[in-house]
């Protein structure tokens, strides 16, 4: 029986890398015919992919869902969903609002909102590591990066979580998805509005102040970054923590060994468990690859996940080895897509570990009770419960 793939299967979701690894090897260039799209697994073809913008167009979103998908994406995707020279003009334009300086002076106040969610999870020895702190972290950091009142935060992470999250057998973005879209949307645009008549020592002030000569954002282009952070930023980034625990939980025979290795623990495990699986392109001239023939204009899925487990790439790639030269993986894309926010999702994830490790010097994690994000494009989880010894 050939190899089956879907975005929407929930077995899948648990466990997606026996079936990258048969795609790699019998399929890798894999057709989903109910799902229209194509998908290439093995490294060198998706790092090949990534660099190459001209032949796979990011035009039509890095998204495979019919309401993420097409000419509208930047949208809500912003310069995710552009290719030269309209992504080349706003990523430039948004780098110098978002400069690693600024990201950098983040460090201190990234610790404080850190403290301030773990101590009262630690207190009682048993806590959802993801629920009560991985998922709460980072959508602090991004809202004080934009500048939402703290009071907005917890409604705005909701929003989030209801585009993210698929249940099993619907193929697109639902209803409460697509209405939790518009909400941010308008959220964003009253922010940008009032920041317009009042500047403040926030992202949303400084987007609107950005300029190169005559050229600066648009207001829609700064609701598409605003809304782009607060989507994807914040969901990735709790991911990335959350994957982190339970790698070193699965993997290591003395879970805590991985506190005295935080930034190899952190490379490792965005080579092993990505929190972005795969992002789309369009096939803009059609290609032929292994034999088999892509037509122009076809969809086709980079699977981030695979590649990062290419064998070719990564010897024994199913087992965390923080000793491993990560160097190769793809987890933040490549070349001129590379995530403008992997800086500050490093750090946020450096910062939450370390406190941690600060406080704890054992873990046990929950695995019957743990549950995962179901999504197309998201791997991570949405509750990790967790019992810690504490120092």
């Amino acid at each position: 029986m050939g190899v089956s793939f879907s975005l929407y299967d929930h077995a899948i979701h648990a466990d997606p890398y026996p079936v990258y690894e048969r795609m790699r090897e019998e399929a890798p260039v894999y057709r989903n015919d109910a799902e229209d799209f194509w998908a290439l697994t093995r490294h060198a073809d998706v790092a090949e992919a990534l660099r190459d913008h001209a032949r796979f167009s990011s035009a039509n979103g890095v998204l495979l869902e019919p309401a993420l998908w097409g000419p509208e994406a930047h949208r809500f995707g912003s310069f995710l969903a552009m290719d030269p020279p309209r992504h080349t003009r706003l990523r430039g334009l948004v780098s110098r609002g978002f400069t690693p300086r600024r990201v950098a002076e983040l460090e201190e106040r990234i610790r404080v909102i850190a403290r301030r969610h773990l101590e009262p999870a630690l207190e009682g020895g048993s806590f959802d590591l993801v629920a009560d702190y991985a998922a709460r972290l980072p959508m602090d950091v991004i809202s004080e990066l934009a500048g939402v009142p703290e009071g907005d935060r917890a409604e705005l992470r909701r929003l989030a979580d209801l585009i993210v999250h698929r249940e099993e057998g619907v193929r697109d973005l639902p209803a409460a998805g697509i209405e939790a879209m518009f909400t941010l949307a308008g959220y964003f645009a009253d922010l940008i509005a009032e920041r317009r008549d009042r500047r403040r020592d926030d992202l949303a002030s400084a987007l609107l102040g950005v300029a190169d000569g005559d050229a600066r954002l648009t207001e829609e282009e700064i609701l598409g970054v605003l809304f782009l952070l607060v989507a994807a930023g914040n969901e990735t980034t709790a991911n990335l923590i959350g994957n982190a625990w339970h790698c070193a939980w699965r993997h290591l025979d003395r879970p805590a060994a991985a506190f005295a290795r935080i930034e190899d623990w952190i490379e490792e495990t965005l080579r092993l468990e990505p929190a972005s699986q795969g992002i789309a392109r369009t096939a803009v001239d059609g290609f032929t690859l292994h034999g088999v023939a892509v037509p122009p204009e076809a969809r086709v899925l980079l699977l981030i996940g695979s590649a990062n487990r290419d064998p070719r790439v990564f010897p024994d790639p199913d087992r965390l080895d923080l000793d491993r030269d990560t160097s190769a993986k793809v987890a933040f894309g490549v070349g001129r897509h590379y995530c403008l926010g992997a800086g500050l999702a490093r750090l946020e994830a450096r910062v939450a570990l370390e406190e941690l490790a600060a406080h704890v010097t054992g873990f046990e994690v929950d695995e019957a009770a743990a549950r995962r994000v179901h999504s197309p494009n998201v791997r991570g989880f949405a509750s990790l419960p967790t019992t810690v010894t504490l120092r």
